[in-house]
Parts: C-alpha cells; structure tokens; sequence
C-alpha cells in the first residue's frame, strides 16, 4: 500500500485533500450564514449568540473551531495551487482554438474565484475579528461591528460580489468532490445538482441581505 507522503504527491491524494476540506468548509459556510441570521433578531440576540460561542467548552470550543478551519483552509489552498501547477505544466503550451463544450462558467472560473475568495476571507477576519479596517470597531459587539462595516457601499459591494463567486465555487466545488470521494452516482447526479444549487442559492441570498439589510436601514 501506498505511503501518506505518496498518496499526497499523487494527483489523487491531492483531490482528495481538497474534497475532504472542501466537506469541512462547505459545513462551516452554511453554519455560519445561520448563525448571522440572527442579526434580524436584534443587537441583544446577536451579541449574545456571539458570547455563546466564545464561552463554548469554557472558551476552548472556539479556538478548536479556529483550528480545524484553518488547516482546512490551508490544505484546501496548497491542494488547489498544487493541482493547478500540475495541470499547466501537463500543458505548457495553451491550445490554438478552444471552445467549452461540457465545462460550465462556474468550472472555469473556480481557480480565480478560489483566489478571490482567499482574499475575501483575510479581509473578513480582519473586518469582524481583529477590527483593523472596520472603522468602527468595538470588540465584543458583533451587531455594531456588522452595521459599522456595511454602512461603507465599497465594502458592501465587496461583499456582495464575494458571496456571489462563493455560490458558484459551492455549487461546482461540492458536486466535484462528491465525485472525487466517490458518493455520486449518474443515477442520483441531476438530484444533487439540483440540491447543491438550492443551498448555494440559499446562501447567497443570506449573506447578500446582511450588507443590503443595513444600507436600505433594516438593520441600524
């Protein structure tokens, strides 16, 4: 049998990685889109939502938390920019003509939305967990830190077209390592498909009505 170095060097154990991680983020996502829906609850609900989550296992579930998401963000990461390195040297040189046949826009894009969203996620910890650029941060309160954010338009809009590529990345990256970890079947295929695309759906529209919520002064 094949060694753990070996099986990660392979193009296999590679996509793997990728897929397991990509379960563990596709979980945190949608946790997190229900837990910020209590933003419609009011700042008492939100802030207190917020300390139950700081104080979970006696203030260790968090940082368990934190762990796990940041391992898998940075296999998730090493498996995506491995695999790339790996297709464009299996092809240096790029084709005279191409034309996409069965590759939707969502697959071809997943490498440059994967980048953005990367971005996206340093900004996010940056905004809501460490305050530098949220100008008016004030540690512990989550509701305001949220309406001091996305009264900024620019942020609001980055954080509109950020959900927007992180539905495409879900819908696409989900069926994809479905396949890779070998529980799709064509039989069941259409059906999850069309699962997958409800939740990012559902997701999308979540997140988005956060920043719009607070611009059209839903939340204040």
């Amino acid at each position: 049998m094949s060694s753990s170095p070996a099986l990660l060097a392979s193009t296999i154990g590679r996509k793997i990685v990728m897929a397991v991680t990509g379960v563990i983020l596709f979980g945190f996502v949608v946790l997190h889109m229900v837990g910020n829906l209590q933003l419609y609850l009011g700042p008492t609900v939100m802030n207190e939502y917020a300390v139950f989550l700081r104080e979970l296992l006696h203030g260790a579930g968090l940082w368990i938390a934190r762990g796990i998401l940041l391992a898998a963000v940075v296999l998730h990461v090493w498996a995506a920019v491995s695999l790339t390195r790996l297709d464009l040297g299996a092809r240096p040189v790029g084709y005279r003509e191409w034309r996409a046949a069965e590759s939707t826009y969502a697959s071809r894009t997943m490498r440059w939305s994967g980048a953005f969203l990367a971005v996206f996620v340093v900004y996010h910890l940056l905004d809501f967990t460490f305050g530098t650029v949220n100008p008016g941060f004030d540690e512990g309160n989550v509701y305001r830190n949220v309406v001091a954010s996305f009264r900024i338009v620019p942020v609001a809009g980055f954080y509109v077209v950020a959900m927007c590529l992180l539905g495409m990345h879900l819908k696409h990256g989900t069926l994809s390592l479905l396949r890779t970890l070998g529980v799709s079947h064509p039989r069941h295929e259409a059906i999850a498909r069309r699962a997958l695309t409800v939740i990012a759906a559902v997701v999308v529209v979540a997140n988005i009505s956060f920043p719009l919520a607070v611009l059209l002064g839903v939340v204040r």
